[in-house]
């Protein structure tokens, strides 16, 4: 897996770990994925089993049915996953979780070499983490056999029949209600308490969060066709308000907020990574800055964890580690504030990015299809995104809400080892649906740019290299598109120089793939292909007009000026010389192995400034923001962005 900002190898040519997390590394730090791979059964495929399922287990249980779909959308959009547990070790359309029977065996973010700090200017960090073989789990990740013991049904029962997996959800929300002294009411108003308990929380915050979005779901109803075929529908009510004052009858605690920059609407923790002194003069984990007063704060960075909670939330505690500004939880969308957004993190592998970004570390992994993502992760983060797109001013579009796997190599040296998550199976379309800035057409059919936007639960793309190298992952939904060299399926992919080595439809092989919600100029077309700029290559897809993979768009593109041959492309926008004070170095200009030829368009998706934070001292007396004249442009060049030198180029806005 090549996941998070969090990378725990070294290798040759790299520096090694300065010491071992050892003790600070928790026996739960990778819960999933020892039952990844789908059940033996497999569900009736009939599209009403699942919605007569709820029906049954709710008058079984005597728990409201609408109340059951809205906990269970919540949950899993009442998806199935083929029977394979999440993250959490959640199974089913209620996420049951049996952490026990996940854990995995493999050491966090096993496979990736980047430097996560991403600055030259100081030595590599490649921490070593020592996993536990056994871990104490929280009750969170054992309501499975919690169930089981309610119900009578076997744990693999729970785990791989949907029915009866919805039968011990059900079971565990009337437990509930009983617990806190509830009648078994059949209005749904009167089962906020019980909700709010099942999200396994332990503080008051993070269960009304939880509970407030079961009941927004409620509100507004949902429909939808899961993974499996199976429609599923639960009718709005949208006058419905809920009894909160249960909640003060739950027993439940207090968060420790400290000051925590988060939105209301989302509950949120201080875990505060040590900025703290050690060693030969070193220090960790992060730098402190005066943002956005000393530079703006242009993106935000979606993470992976590649480990479970409690062991992701000591190793940021160590200061030997990396670091980023947030990680959320699976089971309940707990968020935890490490590092204040004036200050930098280091997180993202390119010290450019790092200076201008805030980094989201989220409980996933990204070579499991189906280790998926809940609905409360994905509802909690896209809160969060917005508090801070608002806060900061920044765009909510593709071109500054990145994967890791979109930041650019800084030197052509650190292009192979830069990470890939949060991967193919993010679902980038619902994530910015719930951000209030779906991707949509903007333009005509002739328009000379792209928005990339296949369906993802249809679009299943091959890949191999989940479980073992060379070996076909499970068939699942994807945001991401193949690239081709010509328009034929056959035809060789795309190669990505930087990369040193053939092009592969391995999971973590960004070569020939292109995202949701990344926008390209329309090289070529020819039938259900598409071709666009890619790499300083033309590269096609597949986009048939019945079931297109990408949409119209309009914006601005840049292209080499009239004379020039090419110009080169860089993967951070540094000053130039001449803009260094005394006393700080400065720092290479030097462009990464790709070019624009002549001709080729890529799609502007800012303009910055040169701009370089020195920061290699405890102490910040010596730190510098220092900004050139030069101004770059960020671009989107191949599955990650880039930057060009403004002054080598022409702006031109696409027709359409």
């Amino acid at each position: 897996m090549r996941g998070s900002a969090t990378d725990s190898t070294s290798t040759a040519g790299h520096r090694q770990v300065r010491r071992a997390a050892g003790p600070l590394a928790s026996a739960a730090l990778l819960l999933p994925l020892l039952g990844a791979a789908p059940a033996h059964s497999t569900p009736d495929s009939s599209a009403g089993r699942l919605q007569h399922a709820f029906a049954t287990a709710a008058a079984e249980y005597h728990v409201p049915q609408s109340v059951l779909l809205a906990v269970s959308y919540l949950q899993s959009r009442w998806d199935w996953h083929a029977g394979a547990p999440s993250v959490s070790g959640g199974y089913g359309p209620m996420h049951l979780t049996d952490a026990r029977t996940a854990i995995a065996t493999t050491e966090h973010n096993a496979e990736g070499t980047e430097d996560a700090r991403g600055d030259g200017a100081r030595a590599a960090v490649h921490p070593t983490i020592k996993v536990p073989a056994e871990s104490v789990l929280p009750a969170r990740l054992k309501t499975l056999p919690k169930a089981a013991e309610l119900t009578g049904l076997t744990a693999e029962e729970l785990r791989t029949d949907p029915a009866a997996n919805v039968a011990g959800g059900a079971a565990l929300l009337a437990a509930a209600q009983k617990r806190l002294g509830e009648p078994l009411s059949a209005d749904p108003a009167d089962w906020y308490g019980a909700v709010a308990r099942f999200s396994g929380a332990d503080d008051s915050a993070t269960a009304a969060a939880y509970a407030g979005d079961v009941f927004d779901v409620l509100r507004t109803g949902e429909e939808r066709t899961t993974d499996d075929g199976q429609l599923v529908v639960l009718a709005a009510q949208p006058g419905l308000t809920a009894d909160t004052a249960q909640l003060k009858r739950a027993g439940l605690g207090t968060l420790p907020t400290d000051d925590v920059e988060c939105p209301r609407s989302v509950s949120c923790e201080a875990v505060w990574a040590p900025y703290a002194q050690f060693g030969n003069n070193d220090y960790g984990n992060h730098d402190l800055g005066d943002r956005p007063v000393s530079q703006s704060i242009k993106y935000i960075i979606i993470h992976d964890t590649e480990g479970a909670w409690d062991g992701v939330l000591n190793l940021i505690q160590d200061p030997t580690y990396v670091s980023w500004n947030y990680t959320i939880r699976s089971t309940d969308g707990l968020i935890a504030q490490h590092v204040k957004a004036k200050d930098v993190a280091w997180h993202a592998g390119n010290w450019d990015i790092n200076a201008r970004s805030v980094g989201i570390e989220h409980e996933g992994f990204l070579a499991n299809p189906d280790a998926w993502y809940t609905e409360a992760m994905y509802r909690s983060s896209a809160r969060l995104v917005k508090y801070l797109a608002r806060k900061y001013d920044i765009p909510l579009d593709r071109q500054h809400i990145l994967g890791h796997d979109n930041v650019p190599g800084p030197t052509t040296s650190t292009i192979p080892g830069m990470h890939t998550d949060p991967g193919p199976y993010w679902d980038w379309r619902h994530y910015f649906q719930l951000l209030g800035h779906p991707f949509k057409r903007t333009a005509g059919k002739k328009s000379g740019l792209v928005t990339i936007l296949p369906d993802y639960a249809t679009n299943q793309p091959a890949y191999t290299g989940c479980t073992t190298g060379g070996e076909p992952c499970t068939a699942h939904g994807s945001d991401e598109v193949r690239l081709y060299a010509d328009h034929d399926v056959n035809a060789p992919l795309i190669k990505d120089i930087g990369l040193k080595k053939d092009p592969t439809i391995d999971v973590n092989d960004l070569s020939s793939r292109v995202a949701t919600g990344q926008q390209y100029a329309v090289a070529d077309r020819w039938g259900d292909w598409t071709a666009i700029w890619y790499l300083g290559q033309k590269a096609w897809f597949e986009n048939p007009r019945k079931a297109p993979t990408a949409v119209p768009a309009k914006g601005v593109v840049i292209t080499p000026k009239e004379g020039l041959a090419d110009v080169p492309v860089y993967g951070r926008a540094y000053p130039e010389k001449e803009a260094y004070p005394a006393g700080v170095p400065a720092q290479s200009v030097v462009p990464l192995p790709y070019t624009i030829p002549a001709g080729q368009k890529y799609v502007v998706g800012d303009e910055v400034p040169g701009e370089y934070y020195y920061s290699v001292t405890f102490t910040t007396d010596s730190h510098r923001v220092v900004v050139g004249k030069d101004l770059y442009y960020e671009i989107q060049y191949g599955h990650r962005v880039a930057f060009v030198r403004a002054a080598d180029v022409t702006l031109e806005g696409s027709a359409g």
